[in-house]
């Protein structure tokens, strides 16, 4: 998008203060202290409310962005080594922070409506997000003695809207005793102070805000250098993170299923170490009743409650009708098969019929069929001779694994958001100070600087010098070819503009020296003027036009006002009698002439500001007040300001 914006040409001034990140490095602690003490204590008071984002939300007000979210992100990486759920919630407080800060420069914590429509927000973010992830991780539960079965046992609402509802009031409470707190807080501190705590890192002598705030939105013609550097850090970022999350669920679900297998493969050799291989068709045909059966159960039971991973314990001998049960342990939501009942085959293990028949071993398997999705581990059971009579079974619950994988990814992602918006505001400050400041404050150097006077020239010098870049890289070299050349530009110009000053009397001497009535007139005429408009300004009259500007130019064009003279007979130009009307009116020509001659040097040079006043000198400095003047009979405030106090120096001299 093509950016417009009027070019604000204004002198940076620098301002000569050291600012000191202590102060934002000192809020960033006290707001992850507030955070966390008003956490405890509202956990150890039972409060409904949780009071987390106190810190935040102060840091946001009095330091901006940078700290706010320094403060929302490391508030929950702390409560994490504590509390695991905390860091589902951690880019919660993140955005809380982001949020706050862009609502606080705003100046939305000055009204009543918008401290209120800044507390919805804050609601939506915390109550509403918030609400999102659980429901992600576990689905929708009722919890008990809680507003939400309250609001459900109405009959009024659904149970994801009750939990929805009961969740942004709840919050809603938070915030607004929150943002309450924190506007209590900032109004309690002394003005000077609250603007103390933003981070800073000048590579040059530090602006004021309002120079700050023109340099920070600098003129570009389609996208701003920060953006496209922020844009390519946050591809880059983002790019990374898709690779490392799915590296990572991948290495997490491979170890999880390792240590299934572990589990499941240990708990079938502790089973098969009990079940008598000599007596398993004894214990298909008679069960319970034949010896050792009911310990063997028993053992077997014991080790499906050894751990809650572990779905199902049985025995199959595996036979061309189906799965002959052995043993078959209860669960508290599946009551086993009796001994000698036939399962019919899964068909998972269509492909081992062949070798579970032979009485080989064969891999785990994981399925989702009839039974859920499990991870079984098949182990043989051999007789004295070393014949597998049947493989005793183990499924691992392979539900909890997807309920792990989301919790492991919500737990990235919330981490990433916060470490990536972290790293985008740590950047978007870091580029401000390094580039966008530096550049911005040179291009407005270069817009301001004034070539009209030779003090403003100066001063713009100057204005650029003090500055001071100090990036230590390219751009700093760039500071200084730029301060080279605006300093050896303004020695050309000065050098130039003595050669034209000298042209100009050069000039007016050849007029002179064909007037033998002028003697030193020009001079004299020209340093009259100077007096009268330095004198003029002093006074205040004119003052709209009476710049430096304006005063430079007359000066320097004063001495050409009789240079229409040069086109005069010398006959008539220097006769020492009176002339006649001829004679006379062939003089008054002078001045059409020399405003004509100064308007085809305009033709030639017309960005020269003091041409025009020279041709307004020449044209008009024998106007008179009383319209009785030439060549026009201008009268008055018709008559320009140059000219006429051209026609009070001319006649004084």
């Amino acid at each position: 998008m093509r950016k417009k914006q009027k070019q604000n040409i204004a002198v940076i001034h620098p301002v000569h203060e050291k600012p000191q990140n202590r102060w934002a490095v000192l809020l960033c602690v006290v707001g992850i202290t507030l955070n966390m003490v008003f956490t405890i204590l509202a956990g150890k008071l039972n409060f409904v409310l949780y009071l987390d984002t106190i810190g935040t939300i102060l840091a946001a007000v009095l330091g901006g962005y940078l700290p706010a979210i320094i403060v929302g992100f490391l508030t929950n990486i702390i409560k994490g080594i504590y509390d695991d759920d905390s860091l589902y919630y951690g880019v919660l407080n993140v955005l809380i922070a982001l949020s706050a800060s862009l609502l606080a420069e705003k100046g939305w914590f000055k009204t009543p409506f918008k401290i209120f429509a800044s507390i919805f927000i804050f609601t939506i973010i915390g109550g509403g997000l918030g609400t999102c992830i659980p429901w992600y991780l576990e689905g929708v539960k009722l919890e008990t003695e809680t507003l939400s079965e309250q609001l459900y046992h109405t009959g009024l609402f659904t149970l994801p809207f009750s939990q929805l509802l009961a969740n942004l009031l709840t919050d809603f409470l938070d915030k607004a005793v929150t943002v309450l707190l924190v506007l209590g807080i900032v109004r309690c501190m002394p003005e000077k102070s609250k603007h103390i705590f933003r981070f800073s890192n000048w590579q040059q002598i530090p602006l004021s805000e309002e120079d700050t705030a023109t340099a920070r939105n600098g003129n570009f013609r389609i996208v701003s250098m920060r953006t496209k550097i922020i844009f390519v850090l946050t591809m880059a970022m983002i790019l990374i993170a898709i690779a490392a999350m799915w590296i990572s669920v991948v290495l997490f679900r491979s170890a999880t299923i390792k240590d299934y297998i572990k589990l499941a493969e240990e708990t079938a050799r502790l089973a098969v170490n009990v079940i008598d291989g000599d007596k398993v068709n004894d214990y298909i045909a008679n069960g319970y009743e034949e010896e050792g059966y009911s310990e063997t159960m028993e053992f077997l039971k014991d080790l499906l409650d050894s751990s809650p991973e572990i779905q199902y314990v049985y025995a199959y001998q595996i036979q061309d009708d189906g799965c002959h049960v052995v043993f078959d342990v209860d669960t508290e939501e599946v009551k086993g098969d009796e001994a000698g009942a036939i399962v019919p085959f899964d068909y998972a293990f269509n492909e081992y019929m062949t070798d579970l028949k032979n009485g080989e071993e064969i891999e785990p398997i994981i399925s989702n069929e009839s039974f859920g999705y499990l991870l079984t581990v098949y182990k043989p059971v051999k007789d004295s001779n070393g014949v597998c009579q049947c493989y005793v079974g183990i499924d691992i619950e392979m539900q909890q694994l997807t309920y792990n994988e989301r919790s492991f990814f919500v737990e990235m992602v919330s981490l990433f958001l916060g470490f990536f918006v972290l790293i985008v505001a740590f950047s978007w400050w870091l580029i401000e100070y390094h580039f966008i400041l530096p550049v911005n404050t040179m291009a407005l150097s270069a817009g301001a600087f004034a070539y009209n006077t030779e003090e403003a020239r100066e001063s713009s010098v100057e204005n650029i010098k003090e500055l001071g870049i100090r990036t230590g890289d390219e751009l700093e070299n760039l500071y200084h070819a730029f301060t080279k050349t605006s300093e050896d530009s303004i020695h050309y110009t000065e050098t130039i503009s003595k050669m034209q000053k000298s042209l100009i009397m050069v000039l007016a001497d050849l007029v002179e020296s064909r007037d033998q009535n002028t003697g030193d007139h020009v001079r004299k005429t020209a340093t009259y003027v100077k007096i009268i408009l330095k004198q003029l300004k002093k006074k205040g009259d004119y003052a709209d036009q009476l710049t430096d500007e304006f005063i430079a130019n007359v000066i320097d064009s004063a001495p050409l006002h009789d240079i229409g003279k040069i086109t005069i007979p010398d006959a008539i130009l220097n006769k020492p009698a009176k002339l006649t009307d001829e004679e006379f009116a062939v003089m008054k020509s002078h001045s059409q002439a020399g405003g004509d001659i100064i308007a085809q040097v305009i033709e030639i040079v017309p960005d020269s500001a003091y041409l025009y006043e020279a041709k307004k000198l020449a044209l008009y400095h024998h106007e008179k007040w009383n319209g009785k003047g030439y060549p026009y009979g201008l009268a008055g405030e018709e008559i320009p300001l140059s000219a006429r106090v051209m026609a009070v120096a001319d006649v004084f001299d």
